[in-house]
């Protein structure tokens, strides 16, 4: 019996030693449907705030362009807060500026943001005419805004699983112009930016990311990896540049690094604490002596020079990071 006994435990062990491992189950990989962009409705975006005239703070285009803004996402979101405030410019100028934050599932821990300037340059400082004549600002200020309306249009129709902010930030574009005569200002841009990142519009708000677009509607732009946003927040670029490489949009996201630029996402990753790191799409031209969109801050940033392929790549590439979260 005794040898029977070990003659079994050994067979058991035996087959147990040899058996094949199970393979583990794995979970299927979940497939989001992400909508299609409509890159004709943004552009209706942009014209309507374009008929508005320059939205520089203080005047008539700029309050009724506000409203028209507000009462839109008021359609689209969950909730809107409008956060006022009075910020000097470097001339002296006291702004009354609205940073306009609609919301999706505005009670979900997990959430990302996107913003876009909604202000315009008061000066077109690199034009060669009409120096003092405030701008359209399609471009710069238009065509983000015009993007992030349509992605809420789209977020309305079928919410993504997180939670999402839209911030459009006012007064980014009232900086002091190189040839000023006025005392130089340290920071005299994104003046909104640097508001809200300093008195948050929600205490202790935290988002996962955040995506700042601006000029992201030129003929065949080019968006490169910019320093502060590669610094702040290398997975948030990765996500987006291998989004817009999936979607087969590699000519206008490439994977080049470029220079630090100063724009609303550098206050943001500086003075909010690391609550949401930032990163900016926005052109890279190398053939302009700026690196900037060839129109910028000149009258030819009009609605003639708005391409809506552009805003295809960039909007759909956007939902595309957002609903696969």
């Amino acid at each position: 019996m005794r040898n029977i006994f070990i003659l079994l435990v050994s067979t058991i062990l035996f087959s147990c030693g040899n058996e094949a491992p199970k393979k583990k189950k794995t979970a299927p990989e979940k497939t989001v449907e992400v909508p299609s962009f409509n890159e004709d409705s943004a552009y209706k975006f942009i014209a309507k705030q374009v008929a508005f005239g320059p939205r520089v703070p203080n005047t008539s285009g700029h309050d009724a362009c506000a409203a028209y803004l507000i009462e839109t996402l008021n359609a689209y979101c969950d909730t809107v807060i409008v956060q006022e405030a009075q910020l000097t410019a470097f001339d002296g100028t006291v702004l009354n500026s609205k940073n306009i934050i609609a919301s999706f599932k505005p009670l979900r821990a997990k959430r990302v943001m996107l913003c876009a300037h909604w202000d315009t340059r008061p000066f077109a400082d690199q034009d060669d005419e009409n120096k003092n004549v405030a701008i359209d600002g399609a471009n710069d200020g238009g065509s983000g805004v015009g993007v992030l309306l349509e992605i809420a249009r789209q977020f309305a129709m079928k919410k993504p699983d997180i939670g999402v902010d839209i911030i459009l930030f006012d007064s980014e574009d009232y900086g002091q112009p190189s040839e000023s005569d006025f005392p130089r200002m340290q920071h005299s841009y994104c003046l909104g930016s640097q508001y809200w990142s300093q008195n948050l519009h929600k205490p202790n708000y935290f988002a996962k990311y955040g995506i700042l677009l601006d000029m992201v509607g030129g003929k065949d732009a080019v968006f490169t990896q910019e320093l502060a946003s590669v610094t702040f927040a290398p997975q948030a670029v990765q996500k987006v540049w291998n989004a817009a490489a999936s979607l087969g949009y590699g000519n206008h996201f490439q994977f080049q690094k470029t220079q630090l630029i100063i724009d609303d996402h550098l206050y943001i990753n500086n003075l909010a604490q690391g609550r949401v790191p930032t990163i900016d799409i926005i052109e890279h031209d190398s053939s302009t002596e700026s690196n900037f969109y060839e129109h910028w801050h000149t009258h030819n940033d009009n609605l003639d020079n708005i391409d809506k392929n552009t805003l295809k790549a960039v909007g759909q590439t956007v939902m595309q990071v957002v609903y696969n979260e």
